[in-house]
């Protein structure tokens, strides 16, 4: 039975050893032969002194011994801490010093960026340097080469259970630094299991590890693959013709993405040995809009889409069947096998069908709070519904902050961020909805609505949007539109023409940079 994140590997290492497990560019490695770097590595980190519980980060691009140093972390009973790969130097001294890591792993070329920073790291105690030669290093900090790591099998990788700690991925955050999402291996394992039972994922699948493992949904879907005995192919995404043509030679049969990079894959012409391999594609990281879900399935004849909503303090939460598709194609589906999802108002009492509420996630996926933020902790993780109250230890549930409501089947459909809703003339108006009306005039690629502060309507609703047209044309045509199918209170007043909308380092379009720009810096509306 696997129970710790680190069994993953083991288990199918045990059960078909020669299976491939592992494949980044012309390195190819069996289940077996990862099994045992992983191994190797775990008793090298225990020999680095690392105490049980304590941090490992990981600062590298996609590449076998990133994967590696995951699961060695936890083998040696540490805990793993994936840093985004696109950050700089201030944003991973933040991490650093958040979660006092003790070893860190990364490249040469990263390290020499975060020369001036890590002087400033006090728990720092070891650099893994997974290529070329190590270095002088700040003072205190010992550097060792990856090749030269040695395995010291008197000292003992400490022993965990599974509801010890795993790992902390740091969200990107819509205002103020990161913050860690503390996860047990419990929370991994049961997610894996979950996300590979209703992905029906097996050994002959070949998955495209294209997100960040930094990102919970880059995560997830190279633990569902390990968990199934399938094959992850490393990719560092360039441009987007490459995930086509790697799709085509590596025989992909499932891809992860999130809206924006669906939108850049959806307009190729799709190699026939991508469309014939690929069985299905799965969305995460904020609504597919209906368009670029028609322009994907066109694009991937024979693959099966699967739109899930998830949040890093659990994982994954819901996710829609490819048979509902053509039914309900704008839900977010129903709860992943092994959890409950209700939804609540602002009593904390069910919601009727059709009423908005809050989502509330609970179940094995729940994870264990913000690390070294017990305030922000309390706001998030709140006492489940509906426990009896002769039941002495509180169950803790997963508050979203999420607003969705149910129609009579079950089936759940986002409204939008409770911290994004624009409160205009007296109503609280959906983002999403305002957005979803752009996207369907066929002027626009992508679009973003904020509030900007208006001393008479409390907010007015402003459009940032990328067009298919000249600027001019495309706005005024936006707005026509929108007046046409939105009640007046929801037309934007303006639309701002972007050549691109930012992104955060997870490839989502940045929201808060975005509502910052237009509420703060006066662009020119057209």
């Amino acid at each position: 039975m696997t129970e710790l994140l680190s069994d993953l590997i083991d288990s199918a290492a045990a059960r078909t050893p020669d299976a491939p497990a592992l494949r980044y560019g012309d390195t190819a490695l069996a289940y077996g032969e990862l099994a045992e770097q992983v191994g190797l590595k775990a008793d090298a980190f225990a020999g680095l002194g690392i105490g049980r519980g304590e941090r490992v980060a990981i600062y590298l691009e996609k590449r076998p011994e990133t994967v590696v140093s995951i699961f060695a972390a936890v083998g040696a009973g540490a805990v793993f801490v994936p840093v985004n790969p696109l950050l700089r130097a201030p944003q991973v001294r933040h991490i650093l010093k958040d979660c006092n890591v003790r070893i860190l792993v990364t490249s040469r070329g990263r390290l020499d960026a975060l020369t001036e920073v890590l002087g400033d790291c006090p728990d720092l105690r070891c650099i893994v340097v997974v290529d070329g030669s190590t270095g002088a290093g700040a003072d205190g900090i010992q550097q060792v080469a990856w090749n030269e790591l040695q395995t010291d099998h008197s000292i003992r990788p400490h022993r965990v259970i599974d509801a010890d700690m795993a790992a902390i991925i740091y969200t990107s955050g819509s205002t103020g630094l990161p913050k860690g999402v503390v996860l047990s291996h419990r929370n991994i394992v049961a997610g894996a299991r979950s996300v590979a039972s209703y992905l029906e994922n097996t050994p002959e699948d070949r998955i495209l590890s294209v997100l960040p493992l930094s990102f919970d949904a880059g995560l997830s879907q190279m633990t569902t693959a390990f968990h199934s005995g399938a094959e992850l192919v490393l990719m560092n995404f360039l441009m987007p013709r490459d995930v086509a043509t790697m799709a085509a030679k590596y025989r992909i049969t499932g891809i992860a993405g999130v809206p924006p990079l669906w939108h850049q894959l959806a307009g190729l012409d799709w190699p026939e040995e991508a469309q014939a391999s690929v069985r299905y594609f799965t969305n995460t990281g904020g609504h597919m809009p209906l368009p670029l879900l028609n322009r994907l399935r066109a694009a991937l004849p024979n693959a099966a889409p699967f739109l899930m909503y998830g949040l890093t303090e659990a994982f994954r939460s819901t996710y829609l069947p490819p048979s509902e598709i053509d039914r309900r194609p704008d839900s977010i589906g129903k709860a992943i096998p092994n959890a409950e999802i209700l939804v609540v108002d602002e009593n904390g009492e069910p919601c009727a069908p059709g009423q908005p509420g809050e989502l509330v996630h609970r179940g094995a996926l729940v994870a264990l709070g913000y690390w070294n933020d017990p305030e922000r902790t309390a706001r998030r993780f709140r006492p489940a519904l509906g426990q009896d109250p002769a039941l002495p230890i509180t169950e803790l549930a997963v508050w979203s902050g999420d607003t969705v409501r149910r129609d009579e089947e079950g089936f759940l459909y986002f409204v939008g961020r409770t911290d994004e809703m624009i409160k205009t003339s007296g109503y609280r108006v959906s983002p999403t909805e305002v957005e979803e009306v752009a996207l369907s005039s066929g002027h626009v690629d992508e679009a973003v609505a904020v509030g900007v502060p208006d001393e008479a309507l409390g907010q007015a609703i402003t459009l940032a949007v990328t067009v298919t047209d000249s600027g001019q044309d495309a706005a005024d045509a936006v707005i026509e539109h929108c007046r046409r199918t939105l009640p007046p209170y929801m037309v934007p007043r303006n639309v701002v023409v972007l050549q691109a909308l930012p992104r955060n380092p997870n490839g989502k379009i940045d929201r808060s940079r975005i509502a910052s720009d237009l509420r703060g810096e006066r662009q020119e509306a057209v």
